[in-house]
């Protein structure tokens, strides 16, 4: 049954996964600090909304996608918050903040009746046009039934990881450091075979049906780095917050992370260089630049 949800950030993620929730036939109300970017919703019928607490009016159901823990506790806890709207039963994260911030912002709302769900994603802004994201939801298992079918309209695998708060945040964070690693060792893979004399779409192709394929080798390597597009649609500054984050939940579990700390290294050099709002997928300039080739298919 269609029904009336919220949804608040609209950006990389946030426009295609609210698409999907559209396209399943569900009422929609969205609010973004950028006007604009909730355009494309607007036109397809969704209603704008002037503030966080505007939506929580509405939607018994709000979904948000946004980029920081203090945007994050402002939509929530703010003056014009989710927190003090009258309609508002479940929050659903998209968000990637950590286990210690998803605690607090769940017993923040738990104060007021409001079940936190917390949902992370990972495919990318093309899995979630597709609809084919991975769901990893935490918290109270009544409003994670509820809310299933929605999550089944922008992903195709969901991942219940239980009722206590933050343990898919450490999920999150698990997948979101091995893409960083695989990314980076990916590059410096390809940029030896290719100095070598190697085609890269040869490589591609043998090493996806070995045993070194990953997600770099599968999609952002091929279709954003080799074909020389850069475009995945995820900013480097975001990859940074979550590399930053894994390796705070690491140490906070007693977990040594030597390989992931070189990871963070590469992408912490990137950042100083003023490539925060750069495409993640640019962090394999760095090795080409190193290894003095681009990881490109030779001239015809």
């Amino acid at each position: 049954m269609a029904k009336t949800l919220g949804y608040i950030g609209i950006g990389n993620m946030g426009l295609p996964m609210a698409g999907r929730l559209l396209d399943a036939g569900h009422q929609l109300t969205v609010c973004d600090i950028n006007e604009a970017a909730a355009r494309p919703l607007l036109e397809r019928q969704a209603q704008p909304a002037a503030s966080p607490r505007a939506v929580a009016e509405r939607a018994e159901i709000v979904f948000a996608s946004l980029p920081s823990n203090a945007a994050i506790r402002e939509v929530l806890l703010g003056a014009d918050g989710l927190v003090h709207g009258a309609a508002i039963r479940i929050y659903v994260s998209a968000c990637t903040t950590g286990s210690p911030f998803a605690v607090e912002m769940s017993e923040a709302l738990a104060e007021r009746g409001i079940a936190t769900l917390e949902a992370p994603i990972s495919g990318g802004p093309a899995g979630a046009r597709a609809g084919t994201l991975s769901v990893m939801v935490s918290g109270p298992r009544a409003a994670y039934d509820e809310v299933v079918p929605y999550f089944r309209a922008y992903g195709r695998t969901l991942v219940y990881c239980g009722e206590k708060p933050g343990l898919a945040q450490v999920l999150k964070l698990a997948n979101n450091i091995l893409y960083a690693v695989g990314f980076l060792a990916t590059a410096e893979a390809l940029a030896m075979g290719v100095k070598a004399g190697l085609d890269p779409n040869l490589m591609l192709e043998a090493i996806a049906a070995g045993s070194g394929r990953n997600a770099a080798i599968e999609e952002v390597m091929p279709r954003h780095v080799v074909s020389r597009s850069f475009d995945y649609g995820a900013a480097l500054e975001i990859l940074m917050k979550d590399v930053d984050l894994a390796l705070a939940e690491g140490e906070a579990q007693g977990v040594p992370q030597l390989v992931c700390q070189q990871a963070r290294q590469l992408c912490k050099l990137a950042m100083h260089q003023g490539w925060g709002q750069r495409d993640v997928s640019e962090l394999a300039k760095l090795v080409e630049t190193w290894a003095g080739v681009e990881i490109k298919a030779p001239s015809e």
